[in-house]
């Protein structure tokens, strides 16, 4: 076997293999003939099955895994002679004008890229910064009230913060339209999530009223045969019901899981919470203020074969994820190029995280994978319960490796770049588009626990509704 390699246009390189024709064969017969031996076929005793008829049977798929094991070894030697990193996949082709006896392949692979991380002392990084105090433990029991809101018959007209039963029928040109009409649709009145006509005409509506008004959809709406157009609706409110929040005492504490009720004890419970959950959220702000500034440094070409398979992952993905929400894939077409520069942003952060774990030795160590998953577990009633799950499976613990790396790579790189403490408001921390579900108490086991993780406070998150909402 001989091996060439060329230097093609960037990372991209091309190794020309010569195989044996012979070597090939004698590998082949080996192979079945050890098939052989425990073949059963009707009418043959087991391992007596003449050999033409296995090599009939069997001989094209063992030839051709010969041949893929030998292609391989003379690639893995040929790169493994050069030094080289490859980076994806190689796409191996069959050759012409061979010599006699030999087989001629050519692999055209990439290599992975030489990084240059820059001057780090050079970087500007933000490093987020917000103080939780007795006004923000406020603003979220007012929010764990709010959630707990139950709502009862109010005699009156509908106003900001009421519960209204509606009916509605939409038309266009006098023809209903898919998702324009509903029965018994609960509406918070004034909350935003209707659109603003739609919005607009329920205050002051008593139950047993009706109404027609008229509605523009957005020039940018979702529904694309909607957009830009005006509907007539016809909506009819069944019933007007007032928001009533529990007080805050004895019995609030106990449904949070305060055992005794004791207030004191729940701000406490929430307040430390809380902190947990704000640090969450600083240390994602900063976090990713530190990886925009690790690829503003690092300068690179990106292997195509990785951007193009990481394209590929994130699309199948978002499909799965259309089908679990009950969308037929089909009907919502997913491009390449929709994901193509996510991907390489993916990849090139990827890379540039690689180089430095591995040359500044920033790798998880096992006291720091337990600690984060015994701080993870204190959001839980039952955080021994919650440990064991983590470190019952080995993937779960590979995630939690993966994130104390990231941090291990964020104090790095704030200990050597010129980190500047930037405020952040708390209400604008805790209700960003995107943010998770926030936990203000220890999260109360249940029945599937703890495959699901229960919140006692869902912070604010855009949201989707009916074809009506905003």
């Amino acid at each position: 076997m001989q091996a060439n390699i060329e230097t093609l246009d960037g990372l991209q390189r091309r190794v020309d293999l010569t195989l044996s024709a012979q070597a090939l064969e004698k590998e082949v017969g080996t192979r079945l003939a050890k098939l052989a031996r425990g073949m059963k076929m009707p009418g043959f005793r087991p391992g007596k099955v003449p050999m033409k008829m296995v090599a009939a049977s069997y001989g094209a798929q063992v030839h051709s895994e010969v041949l893929s094991d030998q292609i391989g070894a003379a690639f893995n030697e040929a790169v493994g002679a050069g030094k080289l990193r490859v980076a994806g996949t190689p796409r191996v082709e069959p050759k012409t004008g061979a010599a006699d006896g030999e087989l001629a392949f050519c692999a055209t692979f990439e290599v992975f890229p030489e990084i240059d991380l820059g001057d780090i002392g050079a970087a500007e990084v933000q490093r987020a910064v917000c103080e939780v105090g007795e006004a923000e433990v406020d603003a979220t029991i007012e929010i764990m009230r709010k959630q707990r809101t139950r709502y009862e018959a109010a005699e009156r007209a509908a106003q900001a913060g009421d519960r209204a039963t509606v009916d509605f029928t939409g038309t266009l040109d006098g023809a209903p339209f898919d998702g324009g009409s509903a029965k018994d649709m609960h509406i918070i009145v004034g909350e935003g999530r209707m659109l603003p006509e739609f919005d607009a005409a329920l205050p002051g509506m008593k139950a047993g009223e009706r109404k027609t008004f008229s509605l523009t959809f957005p020039a940018d709406y979702r529904a694309t045969h909607l957009a830009g157009k005006t509907a007539q609706f016809e909506v009819a409110v069944q019933q007007v019901e007032q928001a009533v929040l529990p007080a805050v005492d004895a019995e609030f504490a106990k449904a949070l899981g305060v055992a005794d009720g004791d207030l004191a004890a729940m701000r406490a419970e929430v307040r430390a919470n809380l902190e947990r959950e704000v640090k969450s959220r600083l240390q994602g702000r900063t976090k990713d203020s530190v990886m925009n500034a690790l690829l503003g440094l690092a300068r690179f070409d990106v292997p195509k074969s990785l951007v193009e398979a990481e394209t590929a992952r994130m699309a199948e993905a978002a499909r799965s994820d259309l089908v679990a929400r009950g969308i037929n894939a089909k009907e919502a077409p997913l491009p390449p190029e929709v994901f193509a520069a996510g991907a390489e942003r993916r990849v090139r952060l990827g890379l540039v995280l690689a180089e430095l774990v591995q040359k500044e030795r920033l790798q998880a160590q096992q006291q720091q994978i337990r600690r984060a998953i015994e701080e993870l577990a204190q959001s839980y009633e039952q955080p021994q319960q919650v440990i064991q799950w983590y470190l019952g499976d080995r993937q779960r613990v590979a995630e939690i490796e993966n994130m104390v790396i990231e941090e291990n790579v964020v104090d790095w790189v704030l200990s050597r770049a010129q980190a500047i403490d930037t405020p952040v408001a708390f209400d604008e921390l805790m209700g960003r588009a995107g943010a998770r579900a926030g936990t203000a108490m220890k999260a109360q086991p249940c029945p599937n626990f703890p495959k699901s993780k229960p919140s006692c406070v869902a912070w604010p998150r855009s949201g989707s509704g009916s074809a009506l909402t905003g």
